[in-house]
């Protein structure tokens, strides 16, 4: 089979956190599908089996694209939409796998080119548009709700990647049979293009290690306002009132986010107690997790489960989480310490994550179990497998 990949996004950039993007390709190569993978100029290029990578113009000029929708991402699928259109007149595709919007150009093409179409679809477009503030009009949204939806029943495969989106894309189309939910759950290391083992080893040999004997609690990802730093940050004055040996790393974010946090962290009178990162490869940032005690999710807001979940439940490591349905949709008591996303109980459960052994014990070995019965490499596999079967 050969398939065009559209991902509107940065590609490869850990800013733009395009991991379920490089698994989905990543897999559907080893199982046979040969690519043309179109996305972004902005990114490093990985080595990937019978992928092909084509890229727009970078427009370094224009500065860096940013998570959410953004004048500057517009500007890019114009330079997206007409390489798209090019390949395919140039190509015969199977199928075209379209990543977020790139499904509105692949949608309107679908009947001129006879390709069958997978829309894998990581959010729900006019809500992404509302929640980032791109646009409050009514009008905009219902357009873009009304296209979304006819994405969906003219796709002849649809990816959701958590249970949110899987129920609510249930509601809107009739054949249930297309759908599937393939949650973001593998995490090997990105193979960058060029990049030696030797070079990501020469990485982690420049890991601080002045933290000694410190009980590390570990986050991992990025800073946005919906991740909870600030809660994290409030919270570590509880944890450390009651485990003095308690020490946070926080693994990204760009400079600013960094900068506007460390001043938090200087307001709250725990700066002594937190190593700020910022952004690292991607193999420093799994050195840090290796070596915590505690590994937390602090997120506030949203619905879309976090990619680095399914890395935590896989760890072995123990986990506190806000009891949010962005998390539920996944964990439970059993698998992870569940607390208030408020800065007393965030603190409290880190101490109990940190000193209770019997029960973080208990958590871990049921939290590993829940990722290979669930979410492990092969049961991801087979269900892209199923999907590709289904569109032959």
């Amino acid at each position: 089979m050969k398939a065009l990949v559209v991902a509107p996004q940065p590609f490869f950039s850990t800013r733009g956190t395009p991991f379920s993007v490089y698994y989905r390709t990543l897999v559907s190569s080893e199982l046979g599908v040969e690519i043309d993978f179109l996305t972004y100029g902005e990114g490093e290029d990985v080595d990937l089996p019978n992928v092909n990578i084509i890229r727009i113009p970078g427009f370094k000029f224009l500065g860096n694209v940013k998570i959410g929708p953004s004048p500057l991402k517009l500007f890019l699928d114009v330079f997206i939409l007409f390489k798209m259109l090019i390949l395919l007149l140039k190509n015969k595709y199977d199928f075209v796998h379209a990543h977020e919007e790139s499904v509105f150009f692949a949608r309107f093409m679908k009947p001129f080119f006879g390709f069958k179409l997978i829309y894998d679809m990581h959010s729900s477009l006019p809500q992404q548009l509302s929640n980032f503030n791109f646009s409050k009009s009514k009008l905009l949204l219902n357009i873009f709700k009304s296209l979304e939806d006819s994405c969906l029943k003219s796709a002849d495969g649809v990816i959701t990647i958590c249970p949110d989106l899987y129920n609510y894309v249930n509601s809107i189309i009739d054949n249930k049979e297309k759908h599937f939910l393939i949650e973001n759950s593998i995490f090997e290391p990105v193979r960058l293009a060029g990049k030696t083992k030797a070079s990501h080893q020469a990485e982690k040999n420049e890991v601080s290690s002045e933290l000694g004997n410190k009980d590390l609690i570990v986050y991992a990802g990025t800073l946005e306002n919906y991740q909870g730093i600030g809660i994290l940050i409030k919270a570590l004055k509880y944890t450390v009132e009651k485990h003095p040996n308690a020490h946070l790393i926080i693994v990204g974010g760009s400079p600013e986010q960094v900068n506007k946090y460390s001043a938090l962290a200087e307001q709250e009178g725990v700066s002594q107690y937190i190593l700020f990162t910022g952004r690292v490869a991607q193999q420093t940032a799994k050195y840090y997790t290796s070596i915590a005690k505690v590994l937390v999710s602090p997120r506030s807001e949203g619905t879309n489960t976090p990619l680095k979940v399914y890395e935590q439940l896989a760890s072995g490591i123990p986990l506190v989480a806000t009891n949010i349905y962005s998390h539920t949709q996944v964990l439970n008591n059993d698998v992870a310490f569940l607390v208030d996303p408020t800065p007393e109980s965030l603190g409290n459960g880190i101490v109990d994550a940190l000193t209770k052994s019997t029960l973080r014990e208990s958590k871990v070995k049921a939290a590993k179990k829940m990722y290979e019965e669930k979410y492990s490499r092969a049961v991801y596999t087979q269900k892209l497998k199923k999907l590709l079967e289904l569109i032959r």
